[in-house]
């Protein structure tokens, strides 16, 4: 009896004991990876939306008027310079091509008949029959019916000269544009539309603009006293094409116009781009990105940064290793995974990585992140 009595004992108590609740653990401070911002050399990219024009763009009208009789080029032909491209029909060309050969026909008779009379005056005079005075009459009637000639001559030669007219030749090497006339119809030098384009692609530039604030942001970044001297500081730019590929080629830049618009508050340049190649044609889209190397850069991951309201943020650890998070100024970097980071933050200044669930005043225990780690990817993306 007494036995069985302990045993119970025992297993109360036991019991009771397991029916105690342990007190709750205290919230640990959680560890962050920290990366302390140090000024870098880096390079980052600047686009803009260029339009494309061949290095000279002609306008192909005639200089007479008449009907489109031949058409000897197609549309987007390459075609060499002197080449026939149009004929044009106008029989008055030929008309007075035949009247001024007429008119040189009787001029040269008349000629002819003047200097008879001259060779008929001259023994006359010599032997006194007759007077000086007729001989004189009879050179400046040559010299009348010469004069006569020339300008029966410079007649046949204009009207030759406005036939030639009819026959339009490549001023250049280039490429034919689109051709709104078709053989027959009406054209002069007044219309509107001209026959065709004619585009030499062989060099290109690439039209972009700038607004005051850009202009003022590259004036103030590149070395130089004026804008040529820092466009001829200017590191060669890279054209991307409307696919998105990259041009092979690099292009340099080049003023297009003297200032800013005043009715667009932009001011016009221009990349120029060789086209050997023959990818790039008139007229077509695509965008110039421009590098500008930064000596003392303060970089840090996107992974560092949170976005708010169209802001930026990041988490700065300040002092007992409380974090409170702090609005920055960034431009992105070409390969995406990096800012650089213009104001809001200094150099020394730490920022806490992949904090995105961190409240202002968390108290955090620091991991130092390896810089030269992270700085060695974004080297090897940007390649």
């Amino acid at each position: 009896m007494i036995k069985n009595r302990c045993v119970l004992f025992i297993s109360l108590i036991l019991l009771s004991c397991s029916g105690k609740k342990e007190k709750p653990k205290e919230n640990a401070v959680q560890s962050y990876q920290v990366l302390t911002l140090v000024p870098k050399q880096v390079t980052v990219y600047n686009d803009f939306p260029a339009s494309i024009q061949g290095e000279n763009v002609v306008e192909i009208k005639p200089m007479v008027s008449g009907y489109l009789q031949d058409i000897y080029v197609p549309e987007g032909a390459s075609v060499m310079k002197g080449q026939l491209l149009f004929r044009i029909k106008n029989p008055q060309y030929e008309q007075d091509i035949i009247t001024a050969k007429g008119a040189i026909k009787i001029a040269e008779a008349n000629v002819n008949t003047a200097r008879m009379n001259v060779e008929k005056a001259k023994p006359l005079v010599e032997q006194e029959i007759v007077s000086k005075y007729q001989l004189s009459s009879a050179l400046y009637a040559l010299q009348s019916q010469q004069a006569a000639l020339s300008q029966a001559k410079a007649t046949l030669a204009n009207a030759q000269t406005n036939q030639g007219y009819t026959y339009i030749r490549s001023p250049q090497n280039g490429t034919i544009g689109l051709i709104p006339y078709k053989i027959g119809a009406l054209v002069s030098s007044t219309a509107t539309d001209p026959l065709t384009t004619l585009s030499n692609t062989t060099n290109v530039y690439a039209y972009f603009s700038l607004n005051e604030k850009q202009l003022l942001g590259f004036m103030n970044t590149v070395k130089g006293s004026t804008t040529l001297e820092k466009l001829n500081n200017m590191p060669l730019v890279t054209l991307v094409l409307a696919d998105g590929t990259v041009y092979p080629e690099k292009g340099r830049l080049e003023t297009a116009s003297g200032g800013i618009n005043s009715s667009t508050g932009t001011a016009t340049f221009k990349a120029i781009f060789n086209n050997k190649l023959g990818l790039i044609q008139n007229g077509a889209s695509a965008t110039i990105r421009i590098p500008v190397n930064m000596d003392n850069a303060l970089l840090a991951p996107q992974t560092a940064i949170y976005q708010l309201q169209d802001k930026s943020f990041v988490y700065q650890v300040m002092g007992g290793n409380k974090v409170m998070s702090t609005a920055v100024m960034t431009t992105p970097t070409d390969d995406g995974n990096f800012v650089v980071i213009k104001s809001g933050v200094k150099a020394g200044d730490k920022l806490v990585l992949n904090g995105l669930n961190i409240s202002d005043s968390t108290v955090i225990k620091q991991m130092p992140a390896k810089a030269d780690s992270i700085y060695s990817t974004m080297k090897t993306n940007s390649n």
